[in-house]
């Protein structure tokens, strides 16, 4: 990659090109995204932000704001503009219009949520959102009211795929889309769901391409072996050997003794 892409790259190529997305947990998963050609990336704003910002220079990034962290427009600018020095490129948010409109009024890049939007479960249930009229028209009409908000862009996530190329048509939003389909802008998935790094649910729109958590109960394993084999050695005395340890000849240490008797 060259320059960092931009908001205006996003947009000047819609529907003209399909971007892949990867939401990513670390430095290393952003590096091997970025190597594949993934240069759509999303994560959230702990530890890990300024090393996957430095793993992936080029990328647009889109760093999560986590809900309820902020109580008004005031402090989600304020926050917002915090996440940008850190390295984002936009700044998801899954509140209201109201906080959306604040922050798009400062410039600052938004993603909006629509669908199946977890921090809103509640309401909805975790299931497709979007499968009656009635409802679909609901989805369209936050996702309008998101766009006139200002929102640079806009997750769609487990809504009918006829629905999705409706979005998609018919704002100039960036849709990423996230189980829906290949209707989006982007074709969106979480790395924990393609590297199955977890024990828990595995939605029906998640695909598995590894098992890192047979390969980290494996490591865990190794661990375990490696520190007991520690334990056992200094146990029975066999290490330190000779050749871990450093040591001086007999003159040296006198010379040190007389030394020391001196302070």
């Amino acid at each position: 990659m060259g320059k960092r892409i931009t908001v205006y790259d996003l947009q000047s190529r819609k529907g003209q090109r399909k971007w892949l997305q990867l939401h990513v947990d670390n430095a290393e998963e952003a590096a091997a995204a970025v190597e594949c050609g993934i240069v759509v990336l999303s994560c959230e704003p702990d530890h890990h932000l300024e090393g996957i910002r430095q793993a992936a220079p080029a990328a647009f990034l889109s760093v999560g704001m986590p809900h309820g962290t902020v109580a008004s427009p005031e402090e989600a600018i304020r926050l917002g503009f915090q996440m940008l020095r850190r390295g984002a490129d936009a700044i998801y948010c899954s509140h209201s219009p109201l906080f959306i409109e604040a922050m798009a009024r400062e410039g600052i890049p938004v993603t909006g949520h629509v669908g199946l939007v977890p921090n809103r479960g509640t309401w909805t249930g975790f299931r497709a959102v979007g499968k009656t009229p009635e409802e679909a028209v609901r989805v369209f009409r936050a996702v309008k009211d998101l766009e006139n908000a200002g929102a640079a862009a806009i997750e769609v996530e487990v809504v009918p795929v006829r629905l999705a190329e409706y979005i998609t048509r018919n704002t100039p939003m960036i849709t990423m889309g996230m189980g829906c389909g290949s209707a989006c802008d982007t074709q969106y998935l979480f790395s924990s769901d393609v590297l199955g790094t977890h024990a828990g649910h595995y939605p029906r729109h998640a695909k598995r391409y590894a098992d890192f958590r047979a390969l980290m109960s494996e490591l865990q394993h190794k661990r375990v072996e490696a520190f007991s084999a520690f334990a056992t050695d200094v146990a029975d005395g066999t290490y330190p050997e000779r050749k871990h340890k450093v040591d001086m000849d007999d003159a040296t240490y006198e010379r040190f003794q007389a030394l020391a008797r001196s302070i």
